[in-house]
């Protein structure tokens, strides 16, 4: 029974570590989210001639574009 107790409060130990460490962690991964070249990365990984050349990445997610294309698609739809 004790080591049942003992294997207990070692889980909960580490599940406390994990969860206090979950915010710098979290921080972490998003500054090298920020930070990653993806063109660079998949370069690195496949080599030159693994993607074509490609303008520079936008700083916005193509939501707005896509949404106006959508608006322009649903107008275009109802005038049919």
């Amino acid at each position: 029974m004790a080591d049942e107790a003992d294997d207990l409060a070692i889980r909960r130990r580490w599940a406390e570590t994990w969860r206090k460490a979950a915010p710098a962690l979290e921080e972490i991964r998003r500054r090298e989210l920020k930070l990653t070249d993806t063109q660079e990365a998949i370069r690195q990984i496949f080599g030159d001639g693994a993607l074509p050349d490609l303008p520079p990445a936008s700083a916005t997610s193509g939501l707005v574009e896509q949404q106006a294309l959508f608006a322009r698609l649903r107008a275009k739809m109802k005038r049919q």
